[in-house]
């Protein structure tokens, strides 16, 4: 029997130093925690499916939290399945001992251990979908309120006007007109057409 911990944050700029922390406190060796630093969207996960290909029957595999193994219900019910049933391996969710497949192995554990997991699953779902729907909500109003989102506009250069006149009065075309300013052929012509609907533009890129 082997032990592996398994860690995810959803992009590179979350510390995963949590997860691994609690798993190296189950005694778990550093060369079995397999970690994850990119969105679980489509589950291609390059150290999931290495810890999933070493993995045989009897092993146990730790992870911090349920949603550790999916970014929905159907995912993580989806893995869990792969893991016990077609894996035989064990799961320990740190963070909700009920979920331990090593306890009670017979049929009546078997059955409350899916209904529990069923029933946090969908849970954990129904939380992100609330989350992701507020901020949509706070977005929209705060868009109403003239609130601005994104980088703050870069300045348009100082020849700008002098470059697109000279493309305007066929001086100069497009390419020539964007090296003057020193812009992209394309973002050049993005913003002359935008400069031509608001005279008064002085900034935005």
């Amino acid at each position: 029997m082997k032990e592996y911990g398994y860690a995810r944050v959803s992009s590179r700029d979350q510390n995963e130093g949590r997860q691994i922390a609690a798993l190296k406190e189950m005694g778990i060796e550093e060369g079995n925690i397999f970690v994850d630093k990119k969105s679980g969207r489509d589950f291609e996960r390059t150290m999931y499916k290495r810890m999933i290909n070493k993995v045989r029957e009897d092993d146990v595999i730790y992870i911090k939290s349920i949603d550790r193994l999916g970014r929905n219900y159907r995912e993580i019910l989806e893995q869990w399945e792969i893991i016990t049933k077609k894996k035989k391996a064990d799961i320990v969710v740190l963070d909700m001992p009920i979920l331990d497949t090593r306890r009670d192995k017979d049929l009546i554990g078997t059955f409350l251990s899916d209904i529990v997991l069923a029933l946090l699953s969908y849970v954990a779902e129904t939380e992100r979908t609330s989350i992701r729907q507020r901020q949509s909500e706070g977005i929209a109003v705060a868009k109403e309120k003239g609130v601005k989102f994104g980088r703050e506009p870069k300045p348009l250069p100082g020849n700008f006007h002098k470059a697109y006149q000279m493309w305007k009065t066929g001086k100069a075309n497009v390419t020539e007109a964007s090296e003057f300013c020193g812009m992209a052929r394309t973002t050049f012509y993005e913003k002359a057409k935008r400069y031509e609907s608001d005279k008064s533009m002085v900034t935005d890129m």
